[in-house]
């Protein structure tokens, strides 16, 4: 179940912390995967571990790395293009990349706005404008991104994120409409609280204070997510589009 042998996927943000939990996911369930990301070292070396340990059966293929930096629209057009040339074609995309500029509304600079919807949303419309392509021609598609429970709930602090995030539930909702009819999905998943690097630096009181807000009294992992996105791109979720699926231990119960 959920075999995605055969299957292609491009991934951005691949060597961060949940990126390299959802590439691994892919990775372990048979796709071939084209990575990516702004640091082009980091990601080569992620890219020679998923080859290590990827399963058997693809042992001979290797997946990609390539490098995009997101901020910059002629750099995010070549990146589906690339992706192609390198798989052959491409039955996934994760839209997984995004960056933090937090600060109170009254005091947020137009460029932290500007950053923050550059990358979140505006290159995830312009890599899923481009994978319609293939995709469309193919007459199958999964389409992913990595959304925010804030997307729904808000954050003080963060007007600028959850902007972002809502409006890549939204923009999933309308392409689902638009490509559904050529077996091509899109959906979202939206994160809770997940334990990275950045919150295990954290103050054990700290800690405290954010296990309180979760039901299960735990952060999640990283595969975690990789899991929900494992689901989401596999041919058994292909009567789901349009949605979003949430993984934050009871943080936030959304309907």
């Amino acid at each position: 179940m959920f075999d995605l042998h055969g299957m292609t996927a491009l991934v951005t943000g691949a060597s961060g912390g949940i990126g390299s939990a959802i590439a691994r996911a892919l990775a372990a369930q048979g796709a071939r995967l084209a990575v990516s990301g702004s640091n082009a070292a980091k990601l080569r070396a992620f890219r020679d571990e998923l080859d290590e340990h990827s399963p058997q059966h693809i042992q001979q293929v290797d997946h990609v790395a390539i490098t995009c930096d997101l901020s910059n629209p002629d750099d995010v057009e070549k990146l589906v293009p690339a992706a192609v040339d390198s798989l052959g074609k491409l039955d996934i995309l994760v839209n997984n990349a995004g960056i933090t500029r937090d600060n109170l509304a009254m005091r947020m600079k137009d460029e932290e706005w500007d950053a923050v919807i550059r990358v979140n949303l505006e290159a995830a419309f312009r890599l899923m404008r481009a994978a319609s392509k293939p995709m469309m021609k193919a007459r199958f598609g999964r389409m992913i991104s990595i959304t925010s429970v804030v997307g729904a709930t808000g954050n003080p602090g963060q007007i600028n994120y959850a902007a972002a995030k809502g409006g890549l539930v939204a923009m999933s909702k309308s392409l689902g409409q638009e490509l559904a009819s050529r077996n091509i999905t899109v959906n979202c998943v939206a994160p809770g609280f997940i334990r990275t690097a950045m919150t295990d630096g954290l103050p054990d009181a700290q800690k405290d204070l954010l296990n309180a807000r979760i039901p299960m009294g735990r952060m999640g992992e990283g595969s975690d997510i990789g899991a929900a996105v494992a689901y989401l791109a596999s041919r058994e979720a292909g009567y789901v589009t349009g949605q979003t699926l949430h993984v934050n231990g009871g943080m936030a119960m959304i309907s």
